[in-house]
């Protein structure tokens, strides 16, 4: 029979294990707030370059009709067709690429990197509120690129094939280069691109 210092000592223990998981769990769930990564809510799209982070698939259809660069966007016969014509997830896998491929071709900077990640948020507030959890201060602008994650954040009401373009490039260029350039440099660097994508 255990004595009574034993059954104290041993509920201690476990009191602090629970507390310690407990305090993992929140700790992990925050640095993942903090970081802008994706939780468990949300979905991946893997293309060559980029692995796009979706919440539904509304919303990563809606990419497709964003997006026009690429395969199948704004010819004479795309015009014409339906929406359900073709695969739709195929299309989007092509555009981003095609988009990314475009914006080292402008930059003159092709090498192998690892893939660029694609928050695609469903709203303004959204966004705003991932700018808020990441730098602590309220969102003025409209996209934006994270060298710390590798991570574009876009709002799919508020995006196109140009302002995606522009947060590829400062991907590319933070990663192409061996020390990253100045801000106002990326900056310009970016907004050619941006200028030039369908040249």
């Amino acid at each position: 029979m255990q004595s009574l210092r034993q059954i104290t000592g041993n509920i201690t223990k476990f009191s602090l294990r629970t507390t310690a998981s407990i305090f993992l769990v929140f700790s992990l769930l925050s640095q993942a707030m903090a970081s802008g990564q994706p939780l468990a809510k949300w979905s991946q799209l893997k293309t060559k370059y980029a692995l796009i982070h979706y919440q539904n698939q509304q919303d990563l259809l809606r990419l497709r009709q964003k997006l026009h660069f690429g395969p199948g966007a704004s010819t004479f016969f795309t015009i014409f067709s339906s929406d359900n014509d073709g695969d739709p997830i195929a299309e989007i896998k092509g555009r981003i690429d095609a988009i990314f491929e475009r914006v080292q071709e402008i930059l003159g900077m092709r090498k192998a990197m690892d893939p660029v990640i694609i928050n695609l948020y469903s709203n303004q507030r959204q966004l705003h509120q991932a700018y808020k959890e990441i730098y602590g201060t309220q969102c003025r602008i409209r996209a934006w690129y994270r060298h710390k994650d590798r991570t574009i954040y876009v709002n799919i009401n508020d995006l196109h094939e140009g302002m995606l373009a522009h947060e590829m490039a400062h991907f590319i260029i933070d990663n192409y280069l061996e020390v990253r350039p100045p801000r106002a440099t990326a900056e310009i660097l970016a907004r050619y691109v941006d200028l030039h994508l369908k040249d």
